[in-house]
This record gives structure tokens, sequence and C-alpha cells, in this order.
């Protein structure tokens, strides 16, 4: 399985944005709820799942859409699964380590 993903840096903090190749490039809608899966933010570079895995062990914030990084993040453990917000039917979630 593989998945967009792109990092960020900033001072101590490394972001991870990462989805679904399903989920890439489209927006979601619900009620007052709107998620832009934009290709400028979660990059256009795929990664597999080790290569996820790893940067999600390092990230201190990610920020996480669609099905399939949200079962692998769940299943890694960054990610409880009543954490998990649907928007359309597409799960989001962030994680933040402190």
């Amino acid at each position: 399985m593989q998945f967009y993903a792109r990092v960020y840096r900033a001072q101590s903090e490394v972001v991870v944005a990462a989805c679904d190749r399903s989920v890439h490039g489209k927006t979601f809608e619900e009620g007052n709820l709107v998620l832009r899966v934009t290709k400028e933010f979660y990059g256009s570079e795929l990664v597999g799942e080790d290569e996820i895995s790893s940067l999600l062990a390092r990230a201190t914030i990610a920020n996480l859409v669609g099905e399939d990084i949200i079962a692998h993040a769940i299943k890694i453990g960054i990610i409880e699964p009543q954490n998990v917000l649907k928007v359309e039917g597409v799960p989001h979630a962030q994680m933040v380590r402190m």
C-alpha cells in the first residue's frame, strides 16, 4: 500500500501530512466542515507502509486523511479510533506529541 506524504520541519517540530491515494486532490464537505486534501499540502511523493511508519514515528504532529492511512496509524498505535473524525464519510485524524 502507498500513501502520499509530505514532511515539514519548523524549529523542533516535524509535521507529517499523509493521505490515501483515493482522496488526494479532493475536497469533502459536511455541514460546516470542509476538508481539502490538496496536493500542495499532502505532497506528490508516494511512500510505502515501512516509510510512512518511520516518518510517523519521528513526527511531532501528523495530519492524516483516508481509510487506509488511518487504519495504519491505528495499527502502529499513534491514533486512537475514538479520535477519528469523518467528513463526508472520509476519516481524518490529527496527532500531536508533547
